[in-house]
């Protein structure tokens, strides 16, 4: 379903924008809370660069806006659409799963914002 070189296989897994070979993050896991965005400094397959310029990711918090209304309009449809939960039960539900998803919603919005710029090249490895 996600193929390598799209825009999609990138942001949904961490890998290089440009290579997709090496997860851009220091450590795999996002609820190793202390290191959710430690990003490597360069890819080491393709050498392209994560940081382009200081405070490149401070563009991530606009897109993390829309991906945490995306996270708490899911759990508004699941929590009052699905189990019919009263408003007081379906906004807790909101603040609970952003809460718990937002290291995932914290890495999402990065690797969205370094797709913006950075493209998928396939002859990007130098070997």
């Amino acid at each position: 379903m996600l193929k390598k070189g799209t825009s999609l296989y990138s942001i949904l897994t961490g890998k290089c924008p440009k290579c997709h070979e090496e997860s851009m993050y220091t450590y795999k896991n996002a609820y190793n809370l202390e290191n959710t965005l430690k990003i490597n400094e360069h890819c080491s397959k393709c050498k392209t660069k994560y940081r382009l310029e200081p405070s490149f990711f401070y563009g991530a918090m606009y897109v993390s806006y829309a991906v945490g209304i995306a996270f708490a309009v899911a759990a508004y449809v699941i929590t009052n659409l699905v189990f019919r939960a009263n408003l007081q039960n379906t906004f807790i539900a909101i603040v609970i799963t952003l809460i718990v998803f937002m290291p995932i919603i914290m890495r999402l919005s990065r690797n969205i914002w370094i797709n913006f710029f950075i493209h998928y090249d396939k002859t990007a490895i130098k070997k």
